[in-house]
C-alpha cells in the first residue's frame, strides 16, 4: 500500500512546479526582449531602405511639378522645447520647401501625425519662417484610402511604381502651404 500524500508533499510539488514555471517565464522574457530588439533593428533598416529609395527621386519628382528643388536634407531634426520633431526628407527651392514623411507602410494615423508636425514646423525650424512649406507623404505600401485622404489634406503623395517612385497626385492638385 502506498504512503498517504501529505500537505507537505503537495506543497513541495507546488514549489517545484512554481520554480519551473518561474524559470520558463524568465527564459520567455529573455527571448521576447531579444526578439523585440531584433525587430526594432529590422524596422530601422527597412525604414532607411525606403528613405534611400525616395530621397534620390525627390529632386526630379518636384522639379517635374514646377518646384525647382536644388537641395535636399535627410533627417532634419529640431530639439526646440514643445516642437521636437524630425523631418525625413526636406527639399528646398529658394523660399519654397517640401517636407517629406517616409513610411514603409503609410496609415491614416501617420498622415494625421505628420499634419500635426507640419502645424508646429515654424516653431521647430524658425529660420524657415519666410518659406512656403508644402508637405508630402511617401509609402511603399499605403493603407486603403490613405492616399486619397492625404491628397484631400493638401499633401503630395509619393508611391512606389515599379522600381522607382512617383507623385500620385494629378496635375490639378494644389498643395496646401504651412
Amino acid at each position: 500500500m502506498a504512503d498517504p500524500v501529505t500537505i507537505a508533499d503537495i506543497y513541495a510539488l507546488f514549489q517545484a512546479s512554481q520554480a519551473e514555471a518561474d524559470r520558463r517565464l524568465e527564459r520567455l522574457e529573455r527571448v521576447a526582449t531579444n526578439t523585440s530588439r531584433e525587430v526594432a533593428g529590422l524596422t530601422t533598416r527597412w525604414g532607411q531602405f525606403v528613405e534611400n529609395l525616395v530621397a534620390p527621386a525627390v529632386i526630379r519628382l518636384f522639379q517635374d511639378r514646377g518646384i525647382e528643388v536644388q537641395e535636399i536634407s535627410r533627417r532634419m531634426q529640431s530639439q526646440r522645447p514643445g516642437a521636437e520633431m524630425e523631418i525625413d526628407i526636406f527639399a528646398v527651392d529658394g523660399d519654397v520647401a517640401v517636407a517629406v514623411e517616409v513610411k514603409s507602410r503609410l496609415s491614416r494615423q501617420d498622415v494625421d501625425d505628420f499634419l500635426a508636425r507640419l502645424g508646429r514646423f515654424r516653431q521647430a525650424f524658425p529660420h524657415y519662417t519666410g518659406y512656403q512649406i508644402h508637405g508630402a507623404v511617401a509609402g511603399i505600401e499605403i493603407d486603403q484610402g490613405v492616399d486619397r485622404y492625404a491628397y484631400q489634406q493638401g499633401l503630395f503623395v509619393i508611391k512606389q511604381t515599379g522600381d522607382t517612385v512617383a507623385i500620385a497626385n494629378d496635375t490639378a492638385f494644389q498643395p496646401a502651404a504651412w
